[in-house]
């Protein structure tokens, strides 16, 4: 059998941590760290997906409304 992979939690890309930071919402993170991604069933796994693409969405509208923002403030000074 294959040797399981320390998780460095601290070391991960963005979406991977947010991931994990869902996954710990949930409850799931025992789970998650002790079986890896494929103990979790259908359902948990798609609603880690959903929550993450929900987040990613309001990142981006949060980052968009920030520009804007700018924008105007740049736009008043000159």
């Amino acid at each position: 059998m294959a040797k399981k992979k320390k998780i460095d939690l601290r070391n991960l890309e963005p979406e991977e941590q947010l991931k994990y930071e869902i996954a710990e919402e949930l409850g799931l993170l025992d789970k998650v760290l002790s079986d890896g991604w494929k103990a979790l069933s259908a359902k948990e796994t798609g609603r880690i997906g959903g929550l993450m693409t929900k987040k990613k969405k309001e990142i981006k509208e949060k980052l968009r409304r920030t520009e804007e923002e700018q924008e105007g403030l740049m736009e008043e000074l000159l």
